[in-house]
């Protein structure tokens, strides 16, 4: 995972989903996507294990103003926010545990 988008905030009404109070790991997928499915469930896995940390699956076909505004240039893409809605990680690609889990620590 690569360090985030600087000072950008995201928040509640653009994403459609409550940000954790802690942290929230944002999922953008394609319906097709196999390593989609799988980064949803580490996700969720993660999420679950970590208190205060919320995950949010986008559709990125459905939302592509938001995906463009984002730079978001494959699924699956994660963004770690903090708890004030700033991107602190970015990564493509199907992730692994250990390294969601890392990455939480730059955003609690």
């Amino acid at each position: 995972m690569r360090d985030g988008d600087g000072d950008r905030r995201l928040g509640a009404a653009e994403l459609g989903a409550e940000l954790g109070e802690r942290a929230t790991l944002l999922q953008f997928s394609s319906a097709f996507c196999q390593p989609c499915r799988a980064t949803r469930r580490t996700l969720s896995e993660v999420a679950a294990m970590v208190d205060g940390v919320a995950h949010i699956e986008i559709d990125a076909e459905a939302r592509l103003e938001l995906v463009r505004a984002l730079g978001i240039a494959c699924t699956p893409t994660v963004l770690v926010l903090d708890a004030a809605g700033r991107i602190v990680r970015r990564a493509s690609g199907q992730p692994r545990r250990a390294d969601v889990i890392a990455a939480l620590g730059d955003a609690v």
